[in-house]
Order: C-alpha cells, then sequence, then structure tokens
C-alpha cells in the first residue's frame, strides 16, 4: 500500500519539461561579410604585381632626375643654391617638415646624402632588400625635397607621398632580387641561413647611425612631436621600424608558430591598408583636378590647352606643338577630353572594362605631356601612380612573355632554362614572406 501511495503520488506530480538540445548559432549576413572582409585583408598580400610595378615606377622616377640633375645637384638642393640652410631650416621649423640635410651644413654631408639617395632608388627598383631601401628611399625623396621645396611640381608632390606608402607595402613580393633569392633557396630545398651576414652589417649600420644622429642632436629628431603623425615624432617612427626589421627576423628564425603568424598578419593587414590609401590618393588626385578645371573659365570655353602649347617654356618640339595648337577643334577636344577622363575616372572603377579604357586613356595623355610639353617626370609620376589600377590578368601576362624572351636571350648549354628562372613561365606573387625569406633587412 504505501508502494501503491507513493507511486501515485508521483504520477500526479507536474513532469519537468524535457529540456531540448540548445539550436546550433548562425551569424547574420552582417557577421558573415566582416569575417569575409576580415579575411581578404588579413589572409594574403593583395595586388603583388601592381605594388611592385609601383615600387619600380617611382624608384626608376626619382633615379633619372636624380641622374639629370647631378651637374645642378649643389645648387638645386645644396649649399650653392639661393635657397641658404639656414633658410630652410628657419622655414622647416615652421612648417615642422623633416630632412637629413640640416643635420649638417657641409658639402660632404650632402654629397654623401645625395649619393646615398641614387643607391638607395636603384637598389629599390632592382627590389635589393626591399623593406630597408624603402626607408631609405623615403628619406632621401623627404630630404632633398624638403630642403628645397620651391623647385618641384605635382610629380614631385606623388612621389613625396608615395614613397611614404611605400615603406608599409610588401612591394617586394615579384619582379624584385628579394622574390628571385627565396624562389631560388626554395627551389633548392635549403633553409634560410642561420645569419644574414648583409642584413645584419646593414642593420647594426643603420642602427648605429641613428644613434649618432639622435645623440649629436639631428634637426626634427623628436620623440612625440611635428613627426609624420599626431604625437608621433620622427625618432619613434625610424627606431620603430629599426626595432620592428629586428624582431621580423627574430621571429622568422627563432620562434615559429603564433608570434609568426601575428607579425605575418599585421604586415598584410599594414600593405592591404597602405594599397587602399594609395588607389584612394589617386582617385583623389584626378576628381580635384577635374573639379578645379570645370572651374575655370579657359576649360569651361574649351581653349585652356592652347596655352602651354604656346609657350617656349613648355614646348620641346615647337614644330609638333604648333601643328596641334594651330587645330582648334583639336584643342576643343583634348580640353573637354581631359575634363571628362579626370572626373569620371573615380566613377569608372566598379566597371572593369570602362575603367580599363579610361586608365589607357589617361596613361596616353600622360605620354602626350610627357612629349608635347616637356614634363617627363611629372608623367612618369603619374603613369606609376596609375599603374596600382593595372589588370593582374594584363601583368601576368606581361611577365610571362618578358621572362619566356629572357629564357631565350640568356640560355646557358642549350638547355632553355634562363639563369634565375626556375623552370620558365610565370614567376609565382609569393605572399608569405615578402619576397625576403628570412633576411634580418630583407
Amino acid at each position: 500500500m504505501p508502494q501503491q501511495a507513493q507511486a501515485s503520488q508521483e504520477a500526479e506530480a507536474p513532469q519537468a519539461p524535457a529540456t531540448s538540445p540548445a539550436a546550433p548559432y548562425e551569424e547574420t549576413r552582417i557577421e558573415r561579410a566582416i569575417g569575409r572582409g576580415f579575411g581578404r585583408a588579413t589572409g594574403r598580400a593583395l595586388a603583388p604585381y601592381q605594388t611592385a610595378v609601383i615600387r619600380i615606377g617611382f624608384s626608376a622616377t626619382w633615379l633619372l632626375f636624380l641622374l639629370r640633375e647631378w651637374p645642378n645637384r649643389a645648387t638645386l638642393y645644396g649649399p650653392d643654391g639661393p635657397w641658404s640652410t639656414d633658410m630652410a631650416r628657419r622655414l622647416l621649423d615652421t612648417n615642422h617638415a623633416f630632412s637629413v640635410l640640416l643635420w649638417s651644413g657641409g658639402r660632404g654631408w650632402f654629397e654623401f646624402v645625395y649619393f646615398v639617395a641614387i643607391l638607395a632608388a636603384a637598389a629599390l627598383m632592382v627590389g635589393w632588400r626591399t623593406r630597408t631601401m624603402s626607408v631609405l628611399f623615403m628619406l632621401g625623396v623627404i630630404s632633398l625635397q624638403n630642403r628645397s621645396i620651391f623647385i618641384g611640381d605635382g610629380g614631385d608632390n606623388v612621389i613625396h607621398l608615395m614613397s611614404m606608402y611605400l615603406v608599409l607595402t610588401r612591394c617586394g613580393q615579384v619582379w624584385s632580387l628579394d622574390a628571385r633569392r627565396a624562389k631560388r633557396a626554395e627551389a633548392a630545398g635549403t633553409p634560410a641561413p642561420a645569419r644574414d651576414l648583409t642584413g645584419l652589417v646593414l642593420w647594426a649600420v643603420l642602427g648605429l647611425g641613428l644613434a649618432v644622429a639622435q645623440l649629436s642632436g639631428g634637426h626634427g629628431l623628436t620623440w612625440f612631436g611635428h613627426g609624420p603623425f599626431p604625437h608621433i615624432g620622427w625618432s619613434l617612427v625610424l627606431w620603430g621600424l629599426w626595432a620592428a626589421h629586428g624582431l621580423w627576423w627574430a621571429v622568422q628564425r627563432h620562434a615559429p608558430g603564433e608570434p609568426r603568424v601575428v607579425l605575418d598578419t599585421l604586415a598584410k593587414l599594414a600593405h592591404n591598408g597602405a594599397l587602399l590609401v594609395i588607389m584612394v590618393e589617386v582617385c583623389l588626385i584626378y576628381a580635384t583636378a577635374g573639379w578645379y578645371k570645370i572651374q575655370g573659365t579657359r576649360w569651361q570655353d574649351g581653349t585652356a590647352v592652347f596655352y602651354p602649347m604656346h609657350l617656349d617654356y613648355f614646348s620641346p618640339w615647337p614644330a609638333l606643338s604648333q601643328l596641334l595648337g594651330s587645330n582648334g577643334v583639336m584643342i576643343m577636344l583634348i580640353t573637354y577630353g581631359t575634363v571628362i577622363v579626370q572626373v569620371a575616372f573615380p566613377f569608372t572603377l566598379f566597371n572593369r572594362r570602362l575603367k580599363n579604357v579610361l586608365l589607357v586613356v589617361m596613361i596616353c595623355e600622360h605620354l602626350s605631356i610627357a612629349f608635347l610639353l616637356g614634363l617627363p617626370f611629372f608623367s612618369l609620376a603619374m603613369i606609376a601612380a596609375d599603374a596600382v589600377f593595372l589588370p593582374t590578368n594584363f601583368l601576368t601576362w606581361l611577365s610571362g612573355h618578358v621572362s619566356g624572351l629572357r629564357q631565350r636571350l640568356f640560355t646557358r648549354g642549350g638547355t632553355g632554362t634562363a639563369d634565375g628562372a626556375a623552370g620558365g613561365g610565370e614567376p609565382e606573387a609569393r605572399t608569405d614572406h615578402s619576397g625576403g625569406g628570412h633576411t634580418l633587412v630583407g
């Protein structure tokens, strides 16, 4: 009986609801989009061929300019110019620009800086130690241009900006000696050397030179003011880059796993962010130039191009300038076409075919400026900036044909394999280690 009563009480008691398994969490559309975007921004260094063209284009433009002005270097940027070192120092104290030329007013220091600027531009162009050479290239550009800010044109301003952006990019992934060295080591199956003697010496020499300049009170070397960023001085930037190069080498050599993955992800994020800034910068250049032209009366009536073609200073080929300048219809078409292309280009980025057509038109426009108005370095700088929008298929096609031509010209022993080409064909876009392997300063 007691057992029956207990059983009846248990039967009458309310049953606890059965616990159902928790439903799996489903990401929303926005969360999936953010995840894909983050993975794309940190998964690999984008546009390796475009950044290589930018590296080669700007370094070659600056190198050719420095070589052309070699006889006039002391007058333009050195102690023989009308803009003295004391005047430049007072101006830079006002606008807080930076120039290593102001560390000393002697002729020897100027010659050294100018020569190093040439070497850095040449080394960056061929892709030798691209991380270090990009920093030296930037210092050479801003030091010479800030020393005499009244010399230059719009092309110099573009080089000035792009030299700073290149420091953050992995511009040596392809078409560089760094990528060639890493590819050879990978093909041979040999690990990176335990000691990169060239990188160690270069890193130590640069650190020693920066320490000497810091201790001697170099002009513009501040820690937390008047630098490239708010509240970040040039001392902090230069020492940070020097320490980052050493940390990168140490992690690559001695800390595999998570530390290497974290640094590699940060480097990819910096590269992709700088690439985005370069693209936006080019669009802003064309958009502002086009909209300012619209406000000018000479551009509105279609005669703006007529006047520079009849100036002796901008007529390296007077006969050709007179031939084009005497055709009113041609002048009007070029004037209106320039405005339309510059204003429309940022909006054509959403249509690949239309973008490629306008890109070809703008490159031809800059080539015509180089030949008709005698501004080759301005045109080269703008063409190098436009290269960020070149289609990858075209660049890989061009790379394959150049590689095949190199194989035919530099065959060894009739094997059909060029020196430095692993089987020929298309070079790989190395995105894992910036094309520099495990070197200290690569």
